[in-house]
C-alpha cells in the first residue's frame, strides 16, 4: 500500500484514534536550540524551561566520575564496569505517581514541552541507521536481506523507528517544528502492519528518554500505548517492544518505590536457561545455528591442539546438556596416529544444578562406552564459584588440559571477586588451550539509554532469528523468549550488582585477558571450514554470517553480531 509522505494510518489505542502527524506533535515536537559546541558534547545541551539543567550528558559524566573510584585494581573496569552500587540520576521535578492508567489526548498534548532526546543517544541511534542504509546498499552474496515489504525484519524495523527518531529530533528549534516524510528515506513500501510497528517502536524509544530522565509519569503513558499494542504472542517487533516495556515498566515500579528489592537477587535469565527442559533445549539447539556453529567451532580447535595428547581432560566450566562433548568424542575416535588412553571430563557447577549434572555424566559415559573410548567423568559442585579451587580439578600427569567456558564469564562481570578467583585457578592449571564463547554485544554502559538502545537492536535481531528458524515450534521459540526476556529485563531495569546480565564485546575481552597474560590463538582454516558447514546444514543458515575479527570469529544474524568465539592460552 502507499503511503502519503505527511501522513499515515492511524492507530487505535482501545478508542483513541492517534494518526501519524499527531504522533509527531505528541512526542517528537519538542523546542530545543544547540550551539555547535553542545553538539560537541561540551556543556550540558537540555536545560529544561524553568533553566534547571537536566540532561544524560551530566548523567554519564558523573556516572563516569564515580566509575573512576571504584576500579577494581587494574581489571579494565572502565569498559568492563564493574560497578558496586546504583547510578546517580538527576530527578525533573514532577510527580512521580501515576495519575491514572488511562491513555487521553488531553494527557497525550503534555509532551509537547518535554526536552528532546539526549545527543549521547541519538548519535548510537543514528549508527545503527547508518548501518542499515549500508547494508541495505550491499550485496552481500551470503546475507538474504529481508526487504520484500512482506518480510521486513524486526531489527529492520525498530532501525526506522531510530531513524525516524533521530531525524525529527534534528529539526526542534526556537520557535517551529518542520513536517517531514515519517521515515526520513524512502520506505514507502512499509505495510500497515509495519508501520504500526514503527510507530509503537518510536513510543518505546521516547518512552526510554523520559525514563533515563526520570520524567516516570510521562514515560508511563508512553509505556500504556505500548502494552496495549503489543504482546508475547503477537508478531515479533511486537513482542519486542512487549518485551522492553514490561522492563521499562519495571525499572520505572523500582526506582519510584513501588517495587523494592531485598537480599541478593539470582540471575533469573541463567536459571531459567538451567532449567529448561533437556529435550526441549536439544530442540532448541537443532533449530538454532548459533550455537552448533560455535560448539563446533571450539571443538575442532581443542582437537587440534590436542593431536598428539594421548591423555586429554576438558574442564567444562558450564556443561549444560553435553552436546558439544559428545561432538569432541567422536573427533577423538576418528584419530587415526595417536589413539586415546583417556578422556577425563570435570564439569563445574552450582548444587542447585547437581541432578541435570549428573544426568548429562551418565549420558555421556554411556556414549563414550558405545564408541569403545576410555572415559570418566567428574563432577565438581560449589555454591558459589568463588569457592572453586586448583585442587577441584584433579589434573593428572601428562594430561593435556583444555578449558571450555560456554556464556559463564559474562555471568561474573558484576562481580568481580569470582571473576579474579576462577581467572587464578585457571592460569594456575595452565591449559593447552581455552575456548571462549560470549555474547558479542554493549549491554555494559553506565549510560542507562545508551544500554537500552543496544539492547533493543541485539534483541530485535535475536527475535527475528527465533521466529525464522522456529516457526513450526512455537514451545520451543517461546521457551527462549522468556529466557531472552530476563535477560531484557535485568539489563534495563537493574543497576548496581542486581544487573547481573552483563555482555561486553571481544575487544574489553581481549583488554581483560590481557591481564593474565593470555594470548589470543587463531583458529585454522579446518575450524573455519567446520563454522561454514556446519551453518549451510541449516535451512537458513545463509542468513547466519561469520566473520573475522582479529584472531577471533563473530558470529551474527544477517550481519549483527550476534557471539563470539576466541581461542586463549598461556605462555
Amino acid at each position: 500500500m502507499e503511503i502519503d509522505h505527511f501522513s499515515s494510518t492511524a492507530l487505535n489505542f482501545n478508542g483513541v484514534e492517534v494518526s501519524y502527524g499527531s504522533i509527531q506533535d505528541v512526542v517528537f515536537q519538542e523546542k530545543h536550540s544547540l550551539s555547535g559546541i553542545e553538539l560537541l558534547g561540551e556543556i550540558n545541551p537540555l536545560p529544561n524551561e524553568s533553566g534547571k539543567g537536566a540532561n544524560l550528558f551530566k548523567y554519564q559524566n558523573q556516572q563516569q566520575q564515580q566509575h573512576e573510584e571504584l576500579r577494581f585494581d587494574n581489571l579494565m573496569s572502565e569498559e568492563v564496569n564493574f560497578d558496586f552500587g546504583p547510578q546517580p540520576t538527576q530527578a525533573f521535578h514532577e510527580t512521580r505517581g501515576l495519575k491514572n492508567q488511562e491513555v487521553a489526548s488531553s494527557e497525550l498534548v503534555e509532551y509537547n514541552k518535554q526536552e528532546p532526546p539526549s545527543l549521547a543517544s541519538l548519535e548510537l541511534l543514528r549508527s545503527h541507521g547508518s548501518r542499515f542504509n549500508r547494508l541495505s546498499g550491499q550485496n552481500i552474496s551470503n546475507i538474504e536481506t529481508s526487504l520484500d515489504h512482506q518480510n521486513r525484519s524486526t531489527e529492520e524495523i525498530i532501525r526506522v523507528a531510530g531513524t525516524r527518531y533521530v531525524q525529527l529530533s534534528a529539526h526542534w528549534n526556537d520557535s517551529f517544528f518542520i513536517p517531514m516524510h515519517p521515515y526520513g528515506f524512502d520506505l514507502g513500501d512499509l505495510s500497515e502492519e509495519e508501520n504500526r510497528d514503527v510507530e509503537l517502536a518510536q513510543f518505546l524509544l521516547a518512552a526510554a528518554e523520559r525514563v533515563g530522565c526520570q520524567q516516570f509519569e510521562r514515560a508511563s503513558r508512553l509505556l500504556i500505548v505500548c502494552e496495549r499494542n503489543s504482546s508475547a504472542t503477537a508478531n515479533p517487533a511486537q513482542r519486542v517492544i512487549f518485551h522492553f516495556a514490561q522492563a521499562l515498566r519495571a525499572r520505572i515500579d523500582k526506582e519510584t518505590g513501588k517495587v523494592t528489592i531485598k537480599g541478593l537477587v539470582k540471575n533469573e535469565e541463567r536459571e531459567l536457561h538451567r532449567n529448561m527442559d533437556t529435550i526441549l533445549s536439544l530442540t532448541c539447539h537443532k533449530k538454532i545455528p548459533f550455537n552448533q556453529v560455535m560448539q563446533f567451532t571450539g571443538i575442532q580447535a581443542i582437537v587440534e591442539h590436542v593431536a598428539s595428547d594421548t591423555k586429554i581432560h576438558l574442564i567444562d566450566l558450564d556443561i549444560n546438556s553435553g552436546v558439544h562433548c559428545t561432538a569432541l568424542m567422536q573427533a577423538l575416535v576418528e584419530r587415526q596416529d595417536c589413539a586415546v588412553e583417556l578422556l577425563k571430563m570435570t564439569a563445574i557447577g552450582l548444587y542447585t544444578c547437581k541432578t541435570k549434572i549428573e544426568e548429562t555424566g551418565k549420558r555421556l559415559a554411556s556414549f563414550a562406552e558405545s564408541l569403545n573410548l576410555p572415559f570418566l567423568f567428574k563432577a565438581v559442585f560449589v555454591t558459589d564459584i568463588a569457592e572453586l579451587k586448583e585442587d577441584h580439578f584433579e589434573v593428572g600427569r601428562h594430561e593435556a588440559v583444555a578449558v571450555y567456558s560456554p556464556y559463564l564469564l559474562r555471568n561474573m562481570i558484576s562481580r568481580p571477586d569470582c571473576m579474579e578467583n576462577l581467572m587464578g585457578v585457571i592460569r594456575n592449571i595452565k591449559p593447552s588451550i581455552m575456548i571462549v564463547l560470549e555474547v558479542e554485544a554493549n549491554h555494559n554502559s553506565p549510560s542507562f539509554v545508551n544500554r537500552f538502545i543496544e539492547a533493543l537492536f541485539f534483541y530485535s535481531a535475536f527475535f527475528d532469528c527465533l521466529e525464522t528458524c522456529t516457526k513450526q515450534e512455537n514451545e520451543c521459540r517461546m521457551a527462549t523468549e522468556r529466557i531472552l526476556s530476563a535477560g531484557i529485563r535485568n539489563i534495563v531495569a537493574m543497576e548496581g550488582r542486581e544487573r547481573t546480565v552483563r555482555n561486553v564485546k571481544i575487544d574489553v575481552w581481549r583488554r581483560f585477558f590481557a591481564r593474565y597474560r593470555m594470548v589470543e590463538t587463531g583458529f585454522s582454516k579446518s575450524c573455519l571450514y567446520q563454522a561454514d558447514l556446519v551453518a549451510k546444514e541449516f535451512a537458513f543458515g545463509k542468513l547466519c554470517t561469520i566473520e573475522r575479527n582479529g584472531k577471533c570469529l563473530i558470529v551474527g544474524w544477517k550481519g549483527t553480531p550476534m557471539h563470539s568465539i576466541s581461542a586463549w592460552r598461556f605462555p
